[in-house]
């Protein structure tokens, strides 16, 4: 009888062994490496670890045992070649994007982006002369249209933070090979269980582990996925020169985090699923975006590129930001806070959290209105959280 090859493994066992690197203790939980340097045995093997003729350890900046597992678990997971930590999820985000451009560059996004991601390509890379072209992420049309000149990237967020747009990845994905660039999925809210960007033509995937990997609200950290050639030439030396390191312990953590992963995001989808159901039927109640409610816009396409409606609710009610406000305020078990991804159900009001610095007119542009809530959906029992959004609604 042979051993099941590792590249055989069905999910759930590659959430808890993905990866995996005993030492010579044999310890079965994954080993804390909490040390900065490393010792070599001679001059020679220092040497020759720097200059690459010798593969290993050389400085907890450049890699370290802890994070190389949890990068290798979560490459296995998505299915890409090669992935790297970083510090937090805009971490990776940034280094994903400015690891490649270079000034005369073009880059491509889609409208509706986070606010941190909004500051990055409409703000930061504008100083270093890249020219970018933002659009409406759900209109082919001016995908093509931005895409009709050689460009450099392309970054989107599917679904997208708060509003939950979905854009088609297939089609974005050969209009930007055709411009010779790659695409950049931030594929937080789907997480790698419920969307796989790589298998449906994009470049490179980013988390913030900080969300959903983590789900408890513990540690901040990100991850960048793609082509071995992507990570090894570009992003690689970019993460080693310029420190965006994740620390051996949060790495450890978000080990853990992966071992319930899948646990934990099918209970948020199925609590998600019962509450935006009960929203959207709610007379006080003016909007609900879910990607899974046969009312979303993009709902065709949702399900034929996700496996899930995911963990996020998107809606306003009726009355603008008076209301909200006056919901938010009456709710008791529901927290009030911008994280997301989290056991708890956690509910913000974007138009002055997390999209605070963008004008009313970029904000009405991405679908945020004053009356706009973005609900995380936790692992509370759902019937609690319909309770207390009924008494807050009422």
């Amino acid at each position: 009888m042979t051993d099941t090859p590792k590249s055989a493994w069905r999910l759930a066992t590659q959430l808890v062994r993905g990866g995996l690197a005993r030492t010579e203790f044999s310890e079965t939980s994954e080993a804390l490496f909490l040390n900065s340097g490393y010792v070599y045995g001679s001059a020679e093997e220092a040497e020759e670890s720097f200059d690459g003729t010798r593969s290993r350890y050389v400085y907890s900046r450049f890699r370290n045992p802890t994070v190389a597992v949890f990068e290798d678990r979560l490459a296995q997971i998505e299915g890409a070649e090669a992935c790297r930590a970083t510090a937090s999820g805009m971490a990776a985000v940034h280094a994903a994007i400015l690891s490649q451009v270079r000034a005369g560059d073009h880059v491509v996004a889609s409208r509706a982006l986070f606010g941190s991601c909004l500051w990055i390509v409409g703000d930061l890379l504008k100083r270093y002369g890249v020219a970018v072209t933002q659009v409406d992420g759900t209109d082919l049309d001016q995908w093509k249209a931005a895409l009709s000149r050689p460009t450099r990237c392309v970054f989107i967020e599917t679904p997208s933070n708060p509003t939950l747009e979905i854009i088609d990845i297939t089609q974005v994905a050969a209009l930007t090979h055709a411009a010779g660039g790659r695409l950049i999925v931030d594929n937080v809210f789907a997480t790698p269980l419920l969307q796989k960007p790589l298998q449906l033509g994009a470049d490179i995937v980013v988390y913030s582990a900080t969300k959903h990997i983590d789900g408890q609200g513990r540690c901040l950290g990100g991850a960048v996925l793609g082509s071995q050639g992507f990570i090894d030439d570009e992003l690689g030396p970019y993460l080693r020169h310029t420190g965006p390191t994740l620390s051996p312990f949060n790495a450890w953590v978000l080990l853990k985090g992966l071992e319930t992963l899948e646990l934990r995001v099918t209970r948020h989808v199925e609590n998600a699923t019962r509450i935006a159901t009960f929203l959207e039927g709610h007379p006080h109640i003016e909007r609900v975006l879910y990607p899974a409610l046969a009312s979303h816009p993009q709902y065709e396409l949702a399900k034929r590129q996700m496996a899930g409606g995911g963990s996020i609710v998107a809606f306003a009610p009726k009355g603008g930001k008076a209301e909200a406000y006056r919901l938010l305020n009456a709710l008791t078990l529901i927290d009030i806070s911008n994280n997301l991804g989290d056991a708890k159900s956690l509910i913000t009001h974007p138009w002055t959290t997390t999209h605070q610095s963008r004008s009313a007119e970029e904000k009405l542009g991405m679908g945020i209105t004053e009356g706009s809530l973005r609900l995380s959906v936790g692992l509370e029992d759902a019937s609690d959280l319909i309770a207390d959004l009924g008494q807050a609604l009422s």
